[in-house]
């Protein structure tokens, strides 16, 4: 996507959740972080107003995926996929012991609250995690930005991501938990 000739939109926005990696040609990346466990590894990627994290323990991946709908990704390993409407939970177990569990919420506020609401995030978001700003979206002073803030724990990752849309005057929340699993202790 041309920054500058296209805004993402929420309701065009697509959840993904797979069972496999993404590959890095499919999205323009903004901003990456690896983050490294004893058990798993991480790859998290801002792209735009949307998000991708891919969590790998052994040979086994799932990918939270964020974005616009897109006839380019994989139609292989997709475990389940919905649009972005008011709040919704899903939990999803799968055969190789982890366990991913999301809650979501799609936040629009009103003119007097989405500025101060926006400016509170900036600064806490400034602070941690990864952060883009895209100043070229500027609606009305208002710049929209993706914030996404992991917490990794020797057994699950936790994923808290936050995309403001200031023309929508709306916040996009997803809160996510990547259960790796208990390590197994060997017989002695």
């Amino acid at each position: 996507m041309e920054r500058g000739q296209t805004k993402q939109r929420v309701e065009e926005l697509l959840f993904c959740l797979y069972e496999r990696p993404m590959h890095p040609e499919l999205f323009q990346i903004d901003r990456m972080k690896r983050i490294q466990q004893a058990r798993y590894q991480t790859e998290v990627w801002i792209a735009g107003l949307s998000h991708v994290v891919m969590v790998q323990r052994g040979n086994h991946v799932l990918t939270e995926l964020i974005t616009e709908d897109n006839e380019l990704l994989p139609k292989s390993g997709l475990a389940t996929s919905f649009r972005f409407r008011g709040e919704r939970d899903h939990t999803q177990s799968f055969d190789n012991g982890m366990r991913y569990i999301l809650s979501t919420q799609v936040e629009r506020l009103t003119p007097q609250l989405f500025p101060a609401m926006h400016r509170d995030y900036m600064h806490f978001a400034r602070n941690r995690g990864l952060f883009v700003s895209f100043d070229g979206w500027d609606h009305d002073g208002l710049a929209p930005f993706s914030f996404v803030d992991c917490d990794a724990r020797d057994h699950e990752l936790h994923v808290h991501a936050f995309h403001a849309f200031p023309d929508e005057l709306t916040l996009l929340k997803t809160q996510s938990i990547f259960e790796i699993g208990k390590p197994t202790i060997a017989p002695a």
